[in-house]
C-alpha cells in the first residue's frame, strides 16, 4: 500500500498539473478530437442535421485530384523551404556573431520580416515580381537575362512562394542559432587551438556544428511547422493558381471548409494535414536528435 505522505504528494502533483492539462485539452486536444469526429460525418455548415458516414470523406480524398496536387505542392514547399531557411539562417548567425561592428543592426534587419505582417509585405513582393515594372525583371533585363511573369507561370509560381517563405523565416532561424552559438563554451575553441587546428573550417566542423545539435533540432522543427502552415502568401498572391500550381493543403482546407461550406470534408483534410505535419516533424526531430550533443 502507498503510505499517506506519498499519496498526498501524488494528489498535490495531480492538482498542480490539472489546470495545465485542462487548458491543453480545451485549446489543443479537445478541438483535434472534435475535428476528427466531424470528419466522420456529412455535416455542412448551416445544415440542421448531421449523419455519421464513417470514412466516406477520406475515400473521397483518395480520389480527389486537387487534394493530391495540394499535398504534392505542400511537400515540395516544405522540402525546399526548410533546408534553405536552416542553412541560410546558420550562415547569417555565424557571420553576424563573428563580426565586430553593426551586430545590433543586422540582427534587427534580419528579424524584421518575422515581426512584420506578411499580408502587407506580400503586396511588396507582388510588386517586385511584376512582369513589367517589377524589380526582379528590371534587374534581369539590365544583365541581359530573360524575364518572366513569375507569379502567373505554373512552373515558377511555387518557387517564388518558397523564396518569400525563406525570407520570412530566415530571421527566426538566425536568432535561434545565435542563442545556440552563445551557449558554446569558449574553452572548446581554446583547446582546439592548442591542438593546432584553429582554422575557420576546423572550428566549425569540430566544435560549432556538433555543439549546435540541440539548436538545430529545434530550428528544423519550428521551421517545418511554419512551412506546413503556409497560407497567407498563397491566398494573397496566387489563390492557388495558376492551374493549381500553388495549391497547398492549408489553402485547400480553408476553401473546402469556409468557402464551399463543406465542413466535414474540410475536417478530413485537416486531420490529414495534422498527421503529415506531426509525422514529418517527428521524423526530422528523431533523425537530428540522434546526432545532437546535449550538456
Amino acid at each position: 500500500m502507498v503510505d499517506r505522505p506519498h499519496r498526498a504528494e501524488a494528489l498535490a502533483a495531480y492538482a498542480l498539473a490539472a489546470p495545465a492539462f485542462l487548458l491543453m485539452w480545451a485549446m489543443l486536444l479537445g478541438p483535434a478530437v472534435a475535428v476528427g469526429l466531424l470528419s466522420l460525418t456529412d455535416w455542412s455548415f448551416g445544415e440542421p442535421s448531421i449523419s455519421f458516414v464513417g470514412l466516406a470523406n477520406y475515400e473521397e480524398l483518395w480520389t480527389d485530384r486537387v487534394f493530391w496536387i495540394s499535398l504534392r505542392n505542400t511537400l515540395v514547399y516544405v522540402g525546399l523551404a526548410v533546408p534553405l531557411t536552416v542553412g541560410l539562417g546558420l550562415v547569417a548567425a555565424i557571420t553576424i556573431e563573428s563580426g565586430t561592428h553593426g551586430r545590433a543592426f543586422y540582427r534587427a534587419a534580419y528579424f524584421l520580416p518575422v515581426a512584420s505582417t506578411l499580408l502587407a509585405m506580400a503586396l511588396v513582393w507582388e510588386f517586385m515580381f511584376h512582369p513589367t515594372v517589377g524589380f526582379v525583371n528590371q534587374a534581369l533585363r539590365l544583365v541581359g537575362l530573360p524575364t518572366d511573369d513569375w507569379l502567373q507561370n505554373p512552373d515558377t509560381a511555387l518557387y517564388v512562394l518558397i523564396v518569400i517563405g525563406v525570407w520570412q523565416n530566415l530571421g527566426l532561424a538566425m536568432v535561434l542559432f545565435m542563442a545556440g552559438l552563445k551557449s558554446i563554451p569558449p574553452d572548446l575553441y581554446e583547446a582546439l587551438a592548442l591542438d593546432g587546428a584553429d582554422g575557420m573550417w576546423e572550428r566549425f566542423r569540430r566544435v560549432t556544428w556538433p555543439m549546435l545539435g540541440p539548436a538545430l533540432v529545434f530550428v528544423v522543427a519550428i521551421t517545418a511547422i511554419r512551412s506546413f502552415q503556409v497560407f497567407d502568401t498563397v491566398a494573397v498572391l496566387t489563390e492557388g493558381g495558376p492551374n493549381k500550381s500553388t495549391e497547398v493543403l492549408l489553402y485547400t482546407m480553408v476553401r473546402q471548409g469556409f468557402t464551399f461550406l463543406r465542413s466535414s470534408y474540410g475536417a478530413a483534410i485537416t486531420i490529414v494535414f495534422l498527421g503529415f505535419t506531426l509525422l514529418v516533424t517527428l521524423a526530422q526531430t528523431k533523425l537530428l536528435d540522434r546526432r545532437a550533443h546535449y550538456g
